[in-house]
């Protein structure tokens, strides 16, 4: 990979791409069988200082406009779009302030937690033409990216050659947002391997045959903007081959899950555990249950947990685990799926694990806040949509789980602190960077930039929690 110097890095009024720090989301991709197979990247870009004109004081440069999310395009007009890629100065000039946006979007995408976050899947990111157009994006592994182009990038001679010469380093592009065909959509398509529709914006009468003729062109097509199951239903039915948004995560879902245990055994079992069970009374339970005593057993012995001898018995699998791990190994076994999936591939897991953790790691940043609101903050997060699992109305089941009344009141009516944080996350996942500046301003000192990096790390610890013995095991049957 080709590292990039940037120019002047100690020159007054000019800011080294070091000093300029994006910030990044996650939205989930599912394949047809509803797993998860790649997330897309949502992206804050930093505010980049201008060079200083003719004449200014250097190091008093004007503030730039942020470009941010799906908007990074927004910097296009600085870039020198006459120019080859393979026609640099021999000296290297100052970086302009596309540059220097670019630089920092890639090196975030390279060295920060999202890494982890992603858990092996691949991550499409928006990249504008400084993106393209500068060498730093070769620093990007080719076979972990899928760069995608939005329909308003410039299309001209020198973004073509270009993306063939980043073809031919195994690149792979993505036409992003398509809602029908434009001049700058034919110039693009054979150079895109996948075709990515938002199937709530596109024209009804045109998607069937928009959808047919791009599959016979052998393109892989992603349905976004899915957040209701009858637009996933739509899309599965025009053979898309992936889907983007939360239709999994809402009531009454058609995909198929099932969970390895009844899910009334699981709700007595989290009963059981609200109070100050006994070993005896937790043993009692859990022999009524083969598939929660074997999953356990797993989980006794993980080399999270190793207590220098195998578990043999239930008695000693519950005193290797204790209540704490039990209950929340509890609380996310009801979302996982009963296929012999992965953890890191099962979406609604991920999601309420994510969520969970997300909420735990946040409240802690938070004045006067101890062991008992952490626990709070995760009880909000991994039941925050328990609806999705039983269905029928979210209030009743919260009330089986005899769920505290802030705990409640932060689910049902986002109430509270707990209500402030569920909300931050919420936004969080859909990439909404001003509803969560807006919610930091209540949440002092957490800043925009702390809850991007906190999210995904709590996804990152939610893609190998079945590693870690942190409440998580693989789920088998």
């Amino acid at each position: 990979m080709t590292n990039v110097a940037i120019g002047n890095p100690g020159q007054p009024g000019v800011t080294d791409d070091a000093q300029l720090n994006a910030s990044f989301a996650r939205q989930p991709i599912l394949n047809r069988d509803g797993m998860l197979c790649g997330y897309e990247i949502k992206v804050l870009a930093p505010s980049v200082p201008a060079l200083p004109e003719a004449g200014e004081t250097p190091g008093a440069p004007e503030a730039a406009s942020a470009a941010n999310g799906a908007g990074l395009d927004a910097a296009h007009t600085n870039a020198d779009t006459g120019a080859s890629p393979d026609d640099a100065p021999t000296t290297p000039a100052a970086p302009t302030p596309a540059q220097l946006l670019a630089r920092a979007v890639v090196r975030g995408l390279i060295h920060s937690d999202l890494r982890g976050a992603l858990t092996g899947h691949p991550a499409y990111v928006d990249v504008s033409r400084d993106m393209l157009l500068d060498d730093s994006i070769l620093r990007l592994p080719a076979e972990r990216f899928m760069l995608e182009l939005a329909p308003s990038i410039e299309v001209d001679e020198a973004l073509i050659a270009r993306i063939v010469q980043l073809h031919g380093r195994r690149y792979r592009f993505v036409l992003d947002d398509v809602t029908q065909p434009t001049d700058s959509f034919a110039r693009l398509l054979p150079y895109a391997e996948v075709v990515k529709i938002d199937v709530t914006r596109a024209p009804a009468a045109l998607l069937p045959k928009l959808a047919s003729v791009l599959k016979s062109a052998g393109k892989l097509l992603v349905a976004s903007g899915l957040d209701a199951q009858s637009d996933f239903e739509t899309a599965h039915g025009l053979g898309f081959d992936r889907f983007q948004g939360y239709f999994f995560a809402r009531p009454q879902t058609s995909l198929t899950r099932r969970v390895s245990a009844p899910r009334h055994a699981l709700l007595n079992l989290l009963q059981l555990l609200a109070g100050e069970p006994t070993v005896a009374q937790l043993e009692a339970e859990l022999k009524l249950n083969p598939v929660l005593v074997m999953h356990l057993m797993k989980l006794a012995n993980s080399s999270g947990l190793a207590v220098g001898h195998k578990v043999t018995t239930l008695r000693e699998a519950i005193n290797a685990t204790g209540t704490d791990r039990i209950a929340r190994w509890t609380q996310l076994l009801l979302y996982a799926d009963g296929r012999k999936v992965a953890l890191e591939d099962d979406p609604l897991l991920q999601l309420a694990a994510t969520r969970a953790r997300f909420m735990e790691l946040a409240i802690e940043r938070l004045p006067e806040a101890g062991r008992d609101e952490a626990d709070a903050a995760f009880l909000t997060g991994v039941f925050s949509f328990v609806d999705a699992v039983f269905g029928g109305s979210l209030e009743s089941t919260l009330n089986v789980l005899t769920l505290s009344r802030p705990i409640q009141s932060a689910i049902l009516q986002r109430e509270g602190v707990l209500g402030l944080l569920l909300s931050a996350v919420e936004a969080l996942e859909r990439g909404a960077w001003d509803e969560i500046a807006m919610l930091c301003e209540r949440l002092q000192p957490l800043t925009v930039e702390e809850v991007a990096r906190m999210g995904l790390a709590a996804g990152a610890w939610a893609g190998v929690a079945d590693r870690s013995a942190e409440g998580l095991e693989r789920i088998e049957d």
